[in-house]
């Protein structure tokens, strides 16, 4: 079985969720170990917890801050 990995890997504070995948870190740290059922089992799941995480919060959806909002300089 492949893995749902989309190469953002940004997990989610608030959640503890992957942005990318939906994983919790425990586990995209043990996927290697998972049973095919277990596996199986998670992915069954990721689109509802992707789906919690809302558009606003992936970090594709908008880039990071800091491309977004320049810096002001301090003025001296």
């Amino acid at each position: 079985m492949e893995s749902p990995c989309t190469s953002v890997c940004s997990i989610d504070i608030a959640t503890g969720f992957c942005r990318g995948c939906g994983r919790t870190g425990d586990e995209i740290a043990s996927w290697t170990l998972y049973s095919d059922r277990e596996r199986r089992h998670i992915m069954s799941g990721l689109h509802i917890r992707i789906g919690a995480l809302g558009a606003a919060h992936r970090p594709d959806a908008r880039g990071p801050r800091r491309d977004r909002m320049p810096r002001e300089r301090a003025k001296r």
